[in-house]
């Protein structure tokens, strides 16, 4: 399928099969995800890949019972930075100065501006500013997925504070922003699936400013 095709095809499936996506497949998306833009690069969460049956059992009524968590081959949740920290951003330009071979004094007043900046931010301004980097990344995610025809769901419906509790995030300064559901659809038992897809006309939804 070409991109336009792979888009066409995929849908927030609702029912799941239970088949496991093979490895490299799995592996394709979460390069996709590693390789989505943030803004200065700074990459504001972690994703964890959660496979084991129990794990992903106890998920399920933290999701309001979506029958995808249990279903899925991987569910990815994605833990936004609870805070754009000093810390965080000077570990950040250490990694890139160090992968880009510059040295430090070269970033530095990039660096320093953007602690300034966020220091300015309240705290509720921050955790917005993660999120949007985190569907940034889940966006580059779900059409990497359809590309190799794995079937997804994006997720916001579930408890982050009690997902938080279970999978220990608060400990590592982070917060759950939003689920994916990788798999495979169950195409005997999805209403969904025969459903067109609907979206707002072209000529509604973009305007050309020549």
């Amino acid at each position: 399928m070409n991109l336009t095709e792979a888009l066409q095809w995929r849908y927030a499936v609702k029912r799941m099969n239970g088949t496991i996506i093979p490895n490299d497949k799995l592996h394709r998306i979460l390069d996709a995800i590693r390789m989505a833009p943030t803004s200065s690069g700074l990459q504001p969460f972690e994703v964890f890949i959660i496979s084991n049956p129990e794990l992903k059992n106890k998920i399920q009524p933290i999701a309001f019972n979506q029958p995808q968590i249990s279903q899925a081959s991987h569910i990815l949740v994605f833990a936004v930075w609870d805070g754009y920290t000093e810390q965080r951003i000077n570990d950040f330009f250490s990694l890139n100065n160090q992968e880009r071979n510059i040295d430090s004094a070269v970033t530095d007043v990039t660096r320093k501006r953007i602690i300034k900046s966020f220091s300015e931010q309240t705290a509720e301004e921050q955790m917005q500013h993660t999120s949007r980097q985190s569907a940034i990344a889940m966006g580059f995610g779900l059409v990497a997925a359809a590309i190799e025809k794995v079937d997804s769901t994006p997720m916001e419906g579930f408890d982050a504070d009690r997902l938080d509790e279970l999978l220990g995030l608060r400990e590592k300064r982070l917060k759950s922003d939003c689920i994916l559901a990788l798999g495979y659809r169950d195409e005997d038992n999805d209403w969904a699936i025969k459903l067109k897809k609907v979206r707002r006309p072209k000529h509604s939804l973009f305007t050309f400013i020549e």
